[in-house]
């Protein structure tokens, strides 16, 4: 237990109160106050409390015929179609065909986003040429381009690459400008005094600064980036998820179709990781929530 000895009062007389009597307060020590981590083996089946929840509940609707088949296959029969294609071994080939697609175009977009989002965030003369043209870009859906980019650059791979490449630019021009902007002038001041200048200021202190935003943004691009992979499949396509989604919307196999939905699901989860490793090893300290 601490303790403080009590002012005196004007007069030279002690503090009213407990101190006045004592001549002393006494404060309690202040309790520890960081959340504790939950254990893996609880935190990891809650991650997946709600997706099996979802699971067992298509499970049932499909086996009592509450959920026709026609309508939605049930998971058997979604996994009878998973191995009928893995054996082919389509499902590999369309699977890696779509991740390459969607990861060239990223790359793409997600580079010029940032070069341009870092541009706009330094300098005013950045920002009044590049702003005006990047809310454009962001104004303008990109679903709405399908048909240009078909005839500028034919069915080819080159229009499916651009197509996710314009989908991804935008939001991370717009996340990285924000994170440049909301940068500490006094941070960058502190780096400019130890002799950072041009390329390496932005890189050894701007960019690291600005990372949550960029990560953010990273992780929007590659949400963003699958519905850009489905609108790019849909044409000129031989190879692909989205050409595996043709096919069943032809035959009318809706256990394709949920397999395709699973499959881009499955996507999503893999971009998301790796998104997660890099916020682990590039700022470990965020591993806290506010509350636990």
């Amino acid at each position: 237990m601490a303790t403080l000895t009590a002012p005196r009062a004007p007069g030279g007389t002690m503090a009213a109160g407990r101190g006045a009597a004592t001549g002393q307060l006494e404060l309690e020590e202040p309790r520890y106050r960081a959340g504790r981590s939950r254990p893996r083996w609880v935190s990891i089946p809650l991650r997946f409390l709600v997706p099996a929840l979802i699971v067992a509940v298509w499970w049932i609707g499909s086996a009592t015929g509450a959920v026709p088949e026609e309508i939605l296959a049930g998971p058997p029969k979604v996994w009878s179609a998973f191995a009928e294609l893995y054996q082919t071994g389509q499902l590999v080939d369309f699977s890696i065909a779509s991740l390459k697609r969607a990861a060239v175009g990223v790359l793409f977009g997600v580079v010029i986003g940032l070069v341009l989002g870092v541009l706009a965030g330094l300098s005013s003369l950045g920002e009044e040429i590049v702003d005006s043209t990047m809310q454009i870009n962001r104004a303008i859906p990109f679903l709405a381009l399908v048909p240009l980019f078909i005839a500028w650059f034919g069915i080819d791979e080159t229009f499916k690459v651009l197509l996710i490449a314009v989908a991804t630019v935008g939001p991370m021009y717009a996340y990285t400008y924000l994170g440049v902007r909301n940068v500490d002038r006094k941070m960058v001041e502190a780096a400019q005094s130890f002799g950072l200048r041009g390329w390496r200021l932005v890189v050894g202190a701007i960019l690291p600064a600005a990372l949550p935003g960029v990560l953010m943004a990273l992780r929007i691009c590659l949400s963003i980036s699958i519905t850009g992979l489905i609108a790019a499949e849909q044409v000129g396509t031989r190879e692909g998820i989205g050409y595996l989604v043709t096919l069943a919307q032809e035959y009318n196999r809706t256990d394709y179709m949920v397999l395709c939905v699973v499959l881009y699901a499955v996507l999503g989860l893999v971009f998301d990781a790796v998104v997660r490793v890099i916020e682990k090893f590039a700022m470990p300290w965020r591993g806290q929530v506010a509350v636990r």
